[in-house]
């Protein structure tokens, strides 16, 4: 299972160091210790954690691309059978759900907690207004 340090946390959330380590203090989020003696959060319980917050971080992969549209989240959820597969992810207060091929998640290693970009390019975008 993927682990996240408290830096990453803080990152991934939009918030600073010191209130990753508040929201732990205060059993909101749950911190072991890695290998190497650091604190981590695990990645399931960041994914279910991160699915009630409202902010996006930025884009860790620095790849540039001519769709604008980007979501940086965590999974949430695989439902994959032999064929297909429904990837969710929370990417901020945004739900994005991905249809796939099982062989894509197998191969990009998707499961709850990890870390993703949802890249979305539309040739058709529907505005409403109230």
């Amino acid at each position: 299972m993927p682990q996240f340090r408290l830096s990453e946390v803080a990152r991934l959330t939009g918030v600073s160091d010191d209130t990753v380590r508040r929201w732990v203090r205060a059993g909101e989020l749950t911190a072991s210790e890695d290998a190497a003696g650091r604190k981590v959060v695990d990645g399931e319980q960041l994914a279910a954690f991160v699915k009630a917050q409202h902010e996006a971080p930025p884009d860790p992969s620095g790849i540039g691309r001519s769709a604008r549209n980007r979501f940086v989240g965590l999974v949430t959820s695989v439902l994959a059978d032999r064929v297909m597969a429904q990837v969710e992810m929370q990417c901020g207060p945004h739900r994005i759900v991905s249809l796939m091929s099982s062989e894509a998640v197998d191969e990009l290693g998707l499961r709850p907690g990890v870390l993703a970009v949802a890249v979305v390019k539309a040739t058709h975008v529907v505005v409403e207004t109230p």
